[in-house]
């Protein structure tokens, strides 16, 4: 499962959704921005408080990074 953490105005975070969509990559945003115990989470799993941060299937991948998010998902 990928769980992207994200907020309405973060132009990162529309690439990283735009990157999933593109590749037909399920995925299911959070907005912390709305939900103050998902932000929490989102510090606690990453260390962070910025976003996007994406955890797929539990490897935490701060910011759009495509080379990790590859890596992670196992694509080309």
């Amino acid at each position: 499962m990928v769980v992207v953490y994200t907020t309405p105005t973060c132009r990162f975070c529309a690439a990283t959704k735009r990157f999933l969509k593109e590749r037909s990559i399920p995925f299911r945003e959070i907005d912390v921005s709305r939900n103050p115990e998902a932000a929490r989470e989102l510090q606690r799993k990453s260390g962070q408080t910025g976003v996007p941060v994406i955890d797929v299937n539990g490897r935490i991948i701060v910011g759009f990074d495509q080379a990790k998010l590859i890596q992670a998902l196992g694509i080309r």
